[in-house]
């Protein structure tokens, strides 16, 4: 009996085999790509295979491609082919599949894993239509939980995997088709493209509409009085019980009258004690906030939970679970209990009575567990702070609640009220373990009601209010998450595409120019296609279709109904788009005033390709500075107070160098050259 096992990687292909064939196999490659053999007990002759992610991509047909001949709307209704991503993989499954007995799809347990897998198995049915297909589900590659999934193995999920196509080609006509209408409106071809996306619009006009917010943001003036007062040698803070003025007379008619009082009264004490729950285990969501906050952007993080999977470190990261549901808790613990970083935290646990009131709380889904740690190997530098915070995590939801004490203190200056508040842990209980949430205490002296204290000095201090927070990438995964923007699994990736597109930079995020001109855009003629609801509800259809309550083909052609009626608004308004796009981009391009001539400072491309800041006013001026030969250009926000030019970003190779001022660098360079030639002279 011949049995073929494909994996959607070859490390998992590899760590598979090892734990099924106890490590005797053989390594042959087929294709140049390895297959590992082994035989059982029960008389199988066993291959197995990794893919590298999909080995299929839809795409239009060839005589669709030409973008100034095939109007963007003939692209809703054209066929949709599938071609392979490399042929050596096609080969290999179909020389596997074709003398194979059953197929076993061991890929990843979510829609794009079941899609994967089916794609493989489209292969293998053409060249072998009688095999058993058999699917084997894990939550991760452990010893324990291969066997276990290998042991009882399932049926495949077709409509998991249909929904998960039915987004794929939702997502190509509408990227392709919008995509291509802006860029040709605003004659941006080529790698100058202007990008529009299902998903990726909707979350850049959160991001656009969020600077909007903080743009039009006018601050207002307020005043603040503290009183600085000292008992028993210690020192501490009051502020007036009124918390801000806005009538500076009135802050500073309450300023003369307690500035030479020295001296004031203790008239109310308040003492609370506050008992904080732990936090739940780690979902993708929450892990991602959690990664970001740290330092970490949210597409590398993940990148590296993936392979730490892989390694059989950690559980799947692609779950919406913050249950205990499917975790042995204690034998986690055990496992931790013999490393030398979490041994005393983890013996701890396993020594007392976990709350079971605690490990009921949170979301059970069916995919897979919470994320967590399954096996313990002392890491290096990005992976080990990934490796620790999830552990950490997992540990700390599991410890008992802080418990803090808060004082608030009302103190009486010449018939003015301030207050003091004051904080202390009693219990630091799951902080002491997870200590990425840290609170600082606030200690006051020991008061008591009608203690008197000595003011040593009276502040009244001029602020302004401060414009709304932007999205930090963890807050916007949350958010994304909280409007149905995306899933657990794309979400990171749709982030990544903004980077990588040139429509955001830094972190917390910010909207590059070309961002706003293609959002204002859009929400002039064309709103839907960034607004949520349109997108969350193909979200809710595709569950729907994972459920097998609605067939895919229904919900595509919903989906081309719906982008249909948008092109004919965009047609009807096809020159004024046209004009706004070209105009707006044109001055997009100006990063600055010519100190030569006073002209406009712009990127210009040669014929040559090379690029450079030039003049507007070329001929006449010829003042020009140099750029990066490669990578995308990110104009940004910001001006270089010495020359007033834009600073600018270069995305290159997935990283973004901060590039600064054109002039600076120059400069620089120039600098360096003049010492070089000296020294060498």
């Amino acid at each position: 009996m011949n049995r073929l096992i494909i994996t959607e990687k070859n490390s998992t292909a590899k760590r598979i085999t090892d734990i099924l064939s106890n490590k005797d196999y053989k390594t042959r490659r087929l294709e140049n790509i390895n297959v590992y053999s082994f035989s059982t007990k029960e008389g199988y002759n066993v291959d197995v295979i990794g893919l590298k992610g999909h080995i299929l991509r839809l795409k239009f047909p060839d005589d669709k491609n030409n973008w100034s001949d095939i109007p963007p709307e003939d692209l809703l209704w054209s066929d949709i082919e599938k071609k392979p991503i490399s042929e050596k993989y096609i080969k290999a499954l179909q020389k596997l599949g074709k003398d194979a007995d059953e197929v076993i799809i061991a890929t990843d347990y979510d829609r794009e894993g079941e899609l994967i897998g089916v794609e493989a198995l489209d292969v293998i049915l053409d060249v072998n239509k009688n095999i058993r297909i058999k699917r084997a589900k894990y939550s991760a590659i452990t010893e324990e939980e291969i066997i276990k999934s290998f042991s009882n193995l399932l049926d495949m999920d077709y409509n998991l995997a249909n929904s998960a196509n039915v987004r794929s080609i939702i997502d190509l006509i509408w990227g392709a088709s919008l995509t291509r209408f802006l860029s040709l409106s605003a004659k941006r071809l080529g790698n100058s493209y202007l990008s529009v996306g299902r998903v990726q619009t909707p979350t850049l006009a959160l991001i656009k509409r969020k600077d909007d917010e903080i743009y039009n943001f006018v601050p207002e003036p307020y005043l603040e009085i503290y009183a600085e007062c000292l008992k028993n040698g210690e020192k501490f803070l009051a502020k007036h019980k009124k918390n801000r003025f806005k009538d500076e007379n009135e802050a500073k008619k309450i300023e003369k009258v307690i500035t030479k009082v020295k001296k004031g009264v203790v008239t109310e004490i308040e003492k609370n004690i506050i008992k904080t729950d732990p936090p739940l285990p780690f979902n993708t969501t929450s892990f991602l906030k959690a990664v970001s906050s740290i330092g970490f952007t949210v597409s590398k993080a993940m990148d590296i939970a993936e392979k730490l999977y892989n390694r059989g470190l950690i559980s799947y990261p692609r779950t919406d679970n913050t249950s205990y549901a499917g975790i042995e808790i204690e034998k986690i613990l055990g496992m931790l209990s013999k490393s030398d970083e979490f041994s005393s935290c983890a013996k701890e646990l396993l020594d007392k009575k976990i709350d079971t009131t605690l490990i009921k709380r949170g979301k059970q889904t069916k995919d897979h567990p919470s994320i967590h740690p399954v096996r313990y190997e002392r890491l290096k530098d990005q992976d080990w702070k990934i490796y620790e915070l999830i552990t950490r995590r997992f540990l700390a939801s599991l410890y008992d609640r802080s418990t803090m004490e808060n004082t608030k203190v009302e103190i009486d200056i010449n018939g003015e009220i301030f207050r003091a508040n004051g904080s202390k842990f009693l219990d630091k209980g799951w902080r002491s373990v997870y200590y990425y949430k840290n609170i600082q205490e606030v200690v006051l002296p020991k008061l008591i009601k009608k203690d008197r204290v000595i003011v040593c000095n009276i502040k009244l201090e001029k602020k302004k209010t401060n414009p709304p927070h932007r999205y930090s990438q963890g807050k916007l995964i949350q958010k994304m998450e909280t409007l149905g923007l995306g899933t657990k699994s794309t979400r990171h990736d749709i982030i990544r595409k903004l980077y990588t597109r040139g429509y955001v930079y830094d972190n917390p995020l910010k909207s590059t120019k070309i961002a706003k001109t293609v959002i204002e855009t859009l929400e002039k003629y064309a709103p839907d296609i960034t607004k949520v609801d349109m997108t969350s509800k193909l979200e809710e259809d595709m569950y729907s279709i994972a459920e097998g309550k609605i067939p895919g083909e229904d919900v595509i052609n919903e989906s081309r109904d719906l982008l249909s009626e948008i092109f004919e608004r965009l047609r009807d308004n096809e020159k004024d788009i046209s004009k706004e796009l070209y105009d707006k981009i044109k001055g997009d391009k100006i990063i600055g005033r010519c100190e030569k001539c006073g002209g406009d400072l712009v990127i210009i491309r040669s014929r040559r390709g090379t690029r450079f800041v030039g003049c507007s006013r070329y001929p006449v001026c010829d003042f020009s500075l140099p750029l990066p030969k490669k990578g995308r250009l990110v104009i940004t926000n910001e001006l270089c107070k010495e020359h007033g030019i834009k600073l600018l970003k270069v995305l290159y190779n997935k990283k973004i160098w901060n590039y600064g001022c054109p002039y600076c660098n120059y400069i620089e360079w120039m600098n360096k050259n003049e010492e070089y030639s000296t020294n060498f002279i």
